[in-house]
């Protein structure tokens, strides 16, 4: 591994433009998923009421937390950095949820590291959703695939970064640091 003091290149998302991004997102797959079920099912109902807007809002809040671990687990199955390393938390001030390791990994890991909570989050619940026709499952995992829309930002920006560089996540920002050989 090279030198970790200076590095190559920074990544630094725009929180507003990710955020304008999710937006989108949300309102696109939200439509895409429910008509989705709708077709599949033949049933163009869906049940609003306050027990199901509670159980939305629990039910997303689990997933983030869910969205997060995913990243942790994916840390240590695709970097190989130990558990001790790894930090998880909400950051109140900018609004997010974050899960991060003190250790540099390299760039082909990191991306699987970013992309795992996309499919496990995200797809599985709008599959599962689609399966049990549960609009509100679907919703849920329209969300979440949404909430994505940093990490494939992140994803982005890493894709033209050589597999072999080193990447190092900041503990407190939406911000990389590349590390190239």
């Amino acid at each position: 591994m090279n030198d970790l003091q200076t590095p190559t290149k920074i990544i630094e998302l725009d929180l507003q433009q990710v955020g304008k991004t999710s937006l989108i997102w949300t309102i696109g797959f939200s439509v895409l998923l429910l008509l989705l079920n709708s077709l599949v099912h033949q049933d163009f109902s869906f049940d609003l009421s306050w027990i199901g807007l509670l159980l939305f809002i629990a039910g997303y809040i689990v997933l983030i937390v869910l969205h997060e671990a995913a990243h942790l687990i994916g840390f240590v199955t695709f970097a190989r950095v130990p558990w001790s390393s790894l930090e998880y938390g909400f950051n109140l001030k900018l609004g997010i949820a974050y899960a991060t390791t003190s250790e540099a990994v390299q760039n082909k890991a990191m991306r699987k590291v970013l992309i795992l909570p996309f499919w496990v989050t995200g797809v599985l619940p709008a599959v599962i959703a689609i399966a049990i026709n549960s609009p509100l499952l679907a919703l849920l995992g329209a969300w979440l695939i949404a909430g994505a829309a940093g990490d494939f930002a992140m994803i982005k920006e890493l894709r033209k970064v050589n597999d072999s560089a080193w990447i190092k996540d900041d503990p407190e920002l939406p911000k990389l640091y590349i590390f190239e050989q």
